[in-house]
């Protein structure tokens, strides 16, 4: 490591980290205009944040460390955590030291912020990967448990083909059942958009409420959100397209807790799903579910499977 240099992003590195990340992160590579879209265009990016390690000019190394600078709502900071959403290392230069020094400078550089938990990835709104998929990167894995990360939780992705998909017959009795309870389920309109991002945003997560937003403002229309609603209150709603404009990619996705166990959302998930198919894609996916969540069990009911999973990962640098 004698001729390693480290030092933080300037202007003109972006080439540079999406080439070695793409050589490196191979089952989730980016575009330059995904990695300005989720890392410069960020409201929370933060040069120094980036911290590179070069052979002469040749960037061999990269772990990026970020802090909340905008509340995700109100005036909530997370005062506490600071996040990674990536990191790699050349594979000509592992096993050097290069990335655990890296990682200690990301650490320091979030200490001096007054953060005390540091977090892979778990990182709203930009997230890459809800965290580490020990199967894809055997080594980032070990990487990150010989730092001092342990596992959290454990989420997984799942994808479902719409190649000869139809609403199975029990949805739409089940769909007609609540409809004479007094349900309706219909596609969103600018009429619902004030409840459906406050229902969204404080009975569930203010991200999900940003997803909606920032969706509608990037111009995906506004009939692939499905809401399930009691009189005027909407009580559950699904969509697809809301995260980076990719149509097969699903959700949000929530049902009023006060309302569960009565089938609302498998009636909007077959609602989606019926909709993307008559869009004409060809499969449905999304990256963060937990396997045995009532969620969990909804999408395996509904033929999704397992693709991948993933490691949310901590640890204190207090």
């Amino acid at each position: 490591m004698k001729s390693v240099s480290f030092r933080t992003y300037r202007p003109g590195d972006e080439a540079l980290i999406v080439e070695l990340w793409n050589q490196c992160a191979v089952c989730d590579p980016v575009t330059p205009l995904r990695f300005r879209n989720l890392v410069l265009l960020d409201a929370n990016f933060d040069p120094a944040g980036v911290r590179l390690a070069f052979d002469g000019e040749r960037l061999v190394g990269c772990v990026y460390a970020v802090r909340r600078l905008l509340p995700m709502a109100g005036n909530d900071l997370d005062p506490d955590n600071g996040w990674i959403p990536f990191f790699f290392v050349d594979s000509a230069y592992e096993r050097q030291g290069i990335g655990s020094a890296l990682l200690r400078e990301a650490e320091a550089f979030l200490r001096e912020a007054g953060r005390k938990q540091l977090f892979f990835s778990a990182y709203a709104p930009n997230y890459i990967v809800p965290g580490i998929d020990a199967a894809a990167y055997p080594k980032g894995d070990a990487f990150l448990r010989r730092n001092g990360f342990s596992t959290r939780y454990t989420a997984v992705a799942m994808d479902r083909s719409l190649v000869g998909y139809v609403v199975p017959e029990e949805v739409r009795e089940l769909k007609r059942q609540r409809i004479a309870e007094g349900y309706r389920f219909r596609t969103a309109s600018d009429a619902n958009l004030a409840d459906l991002l406050r229902f969204a945003g404080e009975r569930f997560n203010p991200d999900w409420a940003r997803a909606i937003r920032e969706g509608l403002l990037s111009g995906q229309p506004i009939d692939r959100i499905k809401l399930a609603l009691h009189g005027d209150a909407i009580v559950g709603f699904c969509l697809n397209g809301a995260y980076e404009g990719v149509p097969e990619r699903f959700g949000p996705f929530g049902v009023d807790p006060d309302r569960r166990g009565l089938g609302l959302g498998k009636i909007l998930l077959h609602e989606a799903l019926a909709s993307m198919k008559a869009q004409s894609l060809h499969g449905a996916w999304f990256l963060w579910t937990g396997e045995q969540s009532p969620a969990g069990h909804l999408y395996k009911q509904a033929g999704f499977r397992i693709t991948r999973s993933f490691d949310i990962m901590s640890k204190p640098i207090a």
